[in-house]
Formats: C-alpha cells, sequence, structure tokens
C-alpha cells in the first residue's frame, strides 16, 4: 500500500495558489498583500477575499528576505541600570510590539565607542535604531542616519527626528521655587560631559540665574549614579550655597545620604532638586522635589517617528522633533533658605 499524498486541504495555501485562483501573476498577488497601495482597488479586494477564503499565511520569513526588513528594531540606552531608562524602554517596548517589531534592548556603558561600534555591527540585522541620550558627536550620529533610520531621544540633530524632553523649562522653574523661598546661590552637580542634556541644564541654570540675581556655581562632572552623591555632596557644602541641583535623582539621592551622614538637615540648611521624577524619588527621606517628564510616552513617540520613516504611507507624514513638556514636582527638600 503506498503512502498517500497530502491533499490540497492539508497543505499550506501559496501565493501561487491565490494567483491561479484569482488569474493573475503571483508577483501581483505578492504586491497586492505587501504593498496593497501599488494594485487596483478591486483586484486588491479579490485577492484579499482568495486569501482569507483560502486562510492563507504569510511566510514572516520570506517576507523579511524579500522586503530586506528584520522586523527589530535596537533601542540603545546609556545605562541599563538607571531607573529614568525604564519607562523609556517600556514605551519603546509597547509600541514597537504594537507595531509588529520586536525590540533588541542594548546598553553602551556611558561610552560613545561602544555605542558606535553597535550601531555599526547592527546595522543589516535591524531595521533602524532608537538612541535614548546618546553620547555620539554630532558628526558622527550625521554619519550613521546616513546609513540607517534612527531617532534620538533628549538628543537633538539636524540629521535624524528628535524627540526633546523639555528639562530646561522645568529648571527654570526650580530657579524660580528656589528664590521665592530667599536661595541666593545655587549649585548645579553636573553629569557626564558628553551628555547634551547636561550641558542644557547648566546652560537654563546660568540664565535663569542671572535674571534673578542668583549665584549659580557649577561642580563636577559627575557619573549620574548614586555612589557619585557623596563627592558632589561634598563639593557643593564647600561652596557655601544655599540651594543645590542635581543632573539626575540618583545623583540627588546620593547627595541626600551624605548629607545625612554629616548631619546637614534638608531643606533646614540646604535645599535640594533633582531631575527625572525616577521611582523612589518619593520615597527619600525626605521626599526629592525634581523634575517629572512623560518618559513612557517619549519612548512611544520615538517609536512612531521611526515607524514614519520606515514606512511613511501607513506611518504617516515624517516629523523631525516632538517636545515633550515637563514640570518642577515640589516635595520637602526644598524650603526656605537659611538666615
Amino acid at each position: 500500500m503506498t503512502e498517500e499524498s497530502p491533499s490540497s486541504a492539508e497543505r499550506m495555501p501559496t501565493i501561487r495558489d491565490i494567483a491561479e485562483i484569482a488569474g493573475v501573476a503571483t508577483s501581483t498577488v505578492s504586491r497586492a498583500l505587501s504593498n496593497p497601495q501599488r494594485v487596483n482597488a478591486r483586484t486588491r479586494e479579490k485577492i484579499e477575499r482568495i486569501a482569507s477564503e483560502l486562510h492563507y499565511v504569510p511566510s514572516s520569513t520570506a517576507r523579511g528576505l524579500s522586503s530586506g526588513r528584520t522586523g527589530v528594531i535596537a533601542v540603545l540606552v546609556p545605562d541599563i541600570t538607571n531607573p529614568f531608562f525604564f519607562d523609556i524602554i517600556r514605551g519603546t517596548q509597547h509600541q514597537l510590539k504594537a507595531s509588529g517589531y520586536t525590540q533588541l534592548l542594548v546598553d553602551t556603558e556611558e561610552a560613545t565607542d561602544v555605542e558606535l561600534d553597535t550601531l555599526r555591527k547592527l546595522r543589516r540585522s535591524t531595521d533602524g535604531a532608537i538612541l535614548a541620550a546618546s553620547r555620539l558627536t554630532d558628526q558622527q550620529l550625521a554619519d550613521t542616519a546616513l546609513r540607517q533610520p534612527l531617532v534620538t531621544i533628549n538628543r537633538a540633530t539636524a540629521d535624524a527626528p528628535t524627540v526633546l524632553i523639555d528639562t530646561p523649562s522645568a529648571v527654570v522653574q526650580a530657579l524660580e521655587h528656589l528664590a521665592s523661598f530667599g536661595h541666593k546661590s545655587v549649585v548645579y552637580a553636573a553629569g557626564p560631559t558628553s551628555s547634551w542634556s547636561n550641558h542644557r541644564r547648566w546652560k537654563a541654570i546660568e540664565e535663569a540665574a542671572a535674571k534673578r540675581g542668583m549665584t549659580a556655581t557649577r561642580i563636577g562632572p559627575y557619573a549620574p549614579t548614586a555612589f557619585s552623591g557623596a563627592a558632589a555632596a561634598d563639593a557643593a557644602l564647600s561652596t557655601g550655597a544655599t540651594a543645590m541641583i542635581a543632573f539626575n535623582d540618583l545623583l540627588a539621592i546620593g547627595m541626600l545620604q551624605r548629607f545625612h551622614e554629616r548631619g546637614v538637615r534638608v531643606p533646614d540648611d540646604v535645599s535640594i532638586v533633582g531631575c527625572d521624577d525616577m521611582f523612589g524619588s518619593d520615597f527619600c527621606n525626605p521626599p526629592l522635589t525634581t523634575i517629572a517628564s512623560p518618559v513612557e510616552q517619549a519612548g512611544r513617540v520615538a517609536v512612531s517617528m521611526l515607524m514614519a520613516q520606515l514606512d511613511p504611507i501607513r506611518g504617516g507624514t515624517p516629523r523631525k522633533l516632538a517636545v515633550m513638556p515637563t514640570h518642577l514636582k515640589i516635595r520637602a527638600s526644598t524650603g526656605p533658605a537659611r538666615a
């Protein structure tokens, strides 16, 4: 008894089967299913109906090979242990999943060479990249944008779409808040020199302090971690300033811990403001006044801007810039200046 060949009902349908029934070329079926805008409406509807009746399921592998797409987007962050990036990663993950893409997460370790080398290696295995707080130079970003679709978050460049979290506006709010408490001097505990956001924040502090007759001093740079807080706190106290603004919440929390060790009361002796409103900033002692922003939404918007590059017809008109609003969240770490 010979083995019977599988029936057509048991065999997975192909585009050739659809083409035979529809009376069109297989290339027309392929276009109708992958690029429907390139096929007239009547033919497209006929092909889609037949495909549905046959329960046709396209091969993702074949689709990737024919389109040159991998279905993978790289998301690069400078420090995966920094809670600020948690919400960005969550936002990109959710939006990419909704768009049918897989997220490839990379920690670049605050290193420019690691970031650049990673982008180079992933160029052929990903469809694009989202760079959060990129440490690349303008020229490096320009060169990278010529070779692969990308969107930056908190790193403006003329050569790639950018999502900006408008921290400088909230920094001005912080200066106004401190001035209302009678503070005349403020210290900025700076972050990494390679951080574009770091320079924006200091510039905003300088300008806002000058307009309000306040003295502004910059110390650092410091790594954006709690471990760097002790050195930043000691340096800040040596200036005699009554108010401090830290590059991020992690650094501010480390400073709070050092102040406690030295018997410096917050906010009775000094006031301190953080940045990012990361998870845990309200659990500090005292709870940290900080700059809050829609971080997860920034990740979602970055994905939408990248999708517009990859598929302008479905993704809409590509945007070059999206600005996310911020605000000062006042807690107990700020108060009246000491007499």
